[in-house]
């Protein structure tokens, strides 16, 4: 369908609504978003309020930039009416150009504009009243404005709806719409069999008015020649001709009527089946709204246990963060006595420090003495390094000597044993005691201990005493 005539026959629907003061006849009337706006606050006054209708700026003349402000008001409100109101998705539905309407109002994008306001008009919470005003419209109208909401449902995405309910709802809708525009394309077959019917009835008419004329004329020729009871004069039979014709001719106006009663009968009951499938049409939106509404209170529900577990993780990170509290104020107490007796020792540092400074002369003779006597300490302990080197070697000398020793006096008292079997009993016994007993502490020639080494060895043991 041409979207200029779409927009024509939106227009038309746009006039039918009531107190609108702005003039909305034409494109260019439309133009400036005042009049669409007006609309707006018609069919949803809780979301298109005063407070939203005094952002629109009127009387904008040929100002086109501020038209196009007005245009974008109008689309952005829209949007979130779909979005947040109705719970539906339009984002596959193109969005009219407010530029074009702006700048030369553009037909075709202010159709596109209409087509998302009369959207809002089916969906509001009355739009039973305003469906029933467009069912009044003509027929053209009618059918051309249905067809835009056809197009617009399709485009709708229902976010809140169950995907098993909404294509239920969705195929409910869809079979009723179908039903609609049968009934539709029927009524418009029956009204047009009537008028037909209505014409041929009137074409009877005239010419049975033209017969009787003509027959009033010929009956009164007759009456001037002939008798007009003689049936057997040619003027006779040519009038029960036409009384013939004119009985006929009155069974087809019965006929005819007849078959008008039947189908306005017929018509009747069409628009009967009309108002029961829009009945229906209705109880199914209705149905949609409820599990729309339903969905939402899910979607709360969704987001308020989401918020308790925030809340409770939350908690628990608080009450770990106490804890870590009380344990820091420990820490901090602690620390607190910390520094005071720190701040008391630095007190009496610098007590000290002030009594130090008058012995600051004795101090520096001090650190000589130190040093001199550092000097004389590490000569010392040189020396003391040494000999204590010399000292460990001649330990292990000595102990070396004194295990030679020790197996010396062994073999030797073993071999005086042996000699002992071997000589004569007396002799060996006076010769056993004249010899130095085994056991005897008596140093060997070999390891005579001189005066200077057991001076030296006494000397530094001293040393390492002190």
């Amino acid at each position: 369908m041409d979207l200029g005539d779409v927009c024509e026959s939106l227009i038309i629907w746009l006039g039918t609504f009531p107190n609108i003061e702005v003039p909305r006849n034409t494109p260019s009337d439309l133009s400036d978003g005042v009049a669409i706006s007006e609309v707006l606050c018609l069919l949803a006054p809780d979301w298109f309020d005063e407070e939203w209708l005094a952002k629109i700026k009127r009387d904008v003349g040929d100002n086109w930039r501020l038209k196009v402000s007005n245009l974008k008001k109008v689309v952005k409100g829209v949007n979130d009416y779909y979005e947040q109101v109705l719970r539906q998705q339009i984002e596959s539905f193109q969005m009219p150009d407010v530029n074009a309407i702006g700048e030369r109002a553009d037909a075709s994008e202010l159709s596109r504009l209409l087509q998302l306001v009369l959207g809002c008009a089916v969906h509001c919470e009355n739009k039973h009243e305003y469906i029933q005003t467009i069912m009044q419209l003509e027929e053209s109208v009618q059918h051309a404005v249905m067809s835009a909401i056809q197009e617009l449902i399709q485009k709708e995405i229902p976010s809140t709806v169950p995907g098993d309910t909404y294509k239920q709802l969705e195929l409910e809708h869809h079979q009723t719409t179908e039903q609609l525009h049968a009934a539709l394309a029927e009524r418009e077959e029956l009204a047009q069999r009537c008028h037909e019917l209505q014409q041929e009835v009137m074409t009877l008419g005239e010419e049975r008015t033209a017969l009787v004329l003509e027959s009033e004329k010929l009956v009164k020729r007759l009456k001037d020649i002939n008798s007009p009871d003689d049936p057997d004069s040619p003027y006779g039979q040519k009038q029960q001709q036409i009384h013939r014709q004119l009985e006929q001719l009155k069974q087809e106006k019965f006929e005819m009527e007849h078959e008008i009663d039947e189908s306005r009968l017929k018509s009747e009951h069409m628009e009967k089946q009309l108002n029961e499938l829009q009945q229906k049409n209705e109880d199914l939106n209705s149905m949609a709204e409820q599990a729309r509404r339903w969905k939402d209170e899910v979607d709360e529900l969704r987001h308020e246990a989401v918020k308790v577990e925030k809340l409770e993780l939350t908690l628990d990170s608080y009450k770990k963060k106490v804890e870590d509290m009380t344990e820091l104020r420990k820490q901090v107490r602690t620390l607190e006595e910390t520094n005071r007796s720190n701040m008391q020792k630095t007190l009496e540092l610098e007590d000290e420090l002030r009594k130090s400074l008058c012995f600051k002369t004795q101090v520096e003779s001090y650190k000589k003495q130190v040093q001199r006597l550092d000097a004389e300490l590490t000569e010392e302990r040189q020396r003391c390094d040494k000999l204590s080197f010399e000292l460990k070697r001649t330990a292990d000398s000595l102990e070396d000597s004194e295990q030679e020793n020790h197996r010396l006096v062994s073999e030797n008292q073993r071999l005086m044993d042996h000699q002992d079997e071997i000589d004569f009993g007396p002799r060996t016994s006076h010769i056993a005691q004249s010899l130095p007993s085994p056991t005897s502490d008596a140093p060997l020639s070999v390891h005579v201990m001189t005066p200077e080494l057991e001076y030296v060895i006494k000397t530094d043991c001293t040393v390492l005493v002190h």
